[in-house]
């Protein structure tokens, strides 16, 4: 960290103890010209740790809390034309889908189509779960199935190595859910957590076996059409609505390359296709942390968080909860998005990265989260964890 970062950090600490009143912590202000200087050198820091030769080509944050906002876009959302990056530009949300799955499968649940005790096997999903008998919903939607990551199976590996995973390459979920079901499984059913996507391709044709349409018109019509989140949208094709960040990684010398709509669509399904931008991701994270999407009966199940088994780490049903924070964090090729609230601080912190890059721990767009947390929650700083992680996309 240079030093005008670990000043800017004594600064913000200096301004946290100016706030507290006796006996207990107010909330830190983010008209504070001291906590916004340590807001930026979190970003500066985390653009150069996940960067390569140069830093991460943009980041975007924000932070609310009964003080007011800090919102800031950094860098370039296209190295090419060199255009910045703005609070309006589109990303690829990933695994931030699944939060909008959970939604539409609680109502589903509310409706009375479905329990969540339900077994696999109670419902014709076009695709065979060995085991399905013993595996419920609820442990489909905590993690807990104990199901191949269906990403990782030999069939995808294969596809890779040989360059067929192309941006116009044709997959079906029972195609994908298949191979994984088709792998040993790693414990049995409720037995441990481990995240893996396969839950969630399952939990999409659970949907669409239930209504009889496809998971993303349930969607459309439950949730972005019933809460006006206009900028939100579940693709068929890799368009990317106007403005968009660019996706990069690195290349072999460490350069930024774009990445950008080189994953297939269809290869996401709703384990991670959506788009979203910052305006309608607020809202959203709030909506369904308090409970605004589903009965209250469902949002206790759905906040009922169970360990990991690491860290500070809990999981509910299709939400991740780390010192007292809930929310979700998605990450594919050229994108990494984490949207998080904390109720009872009324704390909301979104960081999103065009890139994915998961090593160093917990990965950059959680790395700003947890960093930012630790300015203006000290109290609760999320992603506190001891192992490296397993999956893909994590929390």
């Amino acid at each position: 960290m240079s030093l005008r970062s670990t000043r800017a950090l004594c600064l913000v600490a200096a301004a946290l103890l100016s706030l507290a009143p006796r006996g207990a912590m107010a909330a830190t202000s983010l008209a504070s010209p001291a906590v916004r200087a340590a807001i930026d050198a979190v970003v500066a820091k985390a653009r150069a740790v996940y960067g390569g030769r140069s830093p991460v080509p943009s980041v975007l944050v924000g932070v609310w809390n009964p003080t007011g906002s800090y919102v800031h876009a950094y860098g370039f959302a296209d190295l090419a034309t060199h255009r910045p990056l703005t609070t309006a530009d589109h990303f690829r949300i990933g695994s931030n889908t699944k939060t909008f799955v959970i939604s539409v499968l609680l109502q589903l649940v509310d409706e009375g189509y479905l329990r969540l005790d339900d077994p696999l096997s109670k419902f014709s999903l076009g695709v065979r779960i060995p085991n399905g008998r013993h595996i419920t919903v609820r442990e489909v939607c905590q993690m807990r199935s104990g199901l191949f990551e269906a990403y990782n199976t030999p069939q995808v590996n294969a596809l890779d190595r040989e360059g067929k995973l192309t941006p116009d390459a044709v997959f079906h979920a029972r195609e994908l859910v298949r191979w994984a079901v088709h792998q040993k499984p790693l414990f049995a059913p409720g037995t441990s957590y481990n995240y893996s996507n396969t839950n969630y391709l399952i939990l999409g044709l659970l949907i669409e076996s239930i209504t009889h349409d496809t998971v993303a018109h349930e969607i459309g019509k439950r949730l972005i059409g019933r809460f006006g989140l206009r900028q939100t949208s579940y693709p068929a094709t890799q368009a990317m609505p106007d403005p968009w960040a660019h996706g990069y990684g690195l290349d072999k010398n460490k350069n930024w390359e774009d990445v950008s709509g080189t994953i297939p669509v269809s290869l996401m399904g709703a384990a991670g296709e959506m788009i979203s931008d910052m305006h309608d991701m607020v809202r959203w994270v709030r909506l369904i942390v308090t409970g605004k999407t589903s009965a209250p009966a469902t949002q206790r199940e759905r906040l009922a968080c169970v360990y990991t088994g690491d860290g500070n780490l809990y999981f509910g049903l299709g939400i991740g909860c780390s010192a007292g924070y809930y929310g979700y964090t998605g990450g594919l090729p050229g994108y990494n998005t984490a949207n998080y609230y904390m109720p009872s601080t009324d704390t909301t912190i979104l960081a999103w990265v065009p890139v994915q890059n998961d090593k160093p721990f917990p990965g950059a767009a959680n790395a700003i989260f947890s960093n930012i947390a630790r300015i203006v929650t000290p109290a609760h700083v999320p992603f506190v964890k001891t192992r490296p992680s397993t999956g893909r996309s994590g929390l």
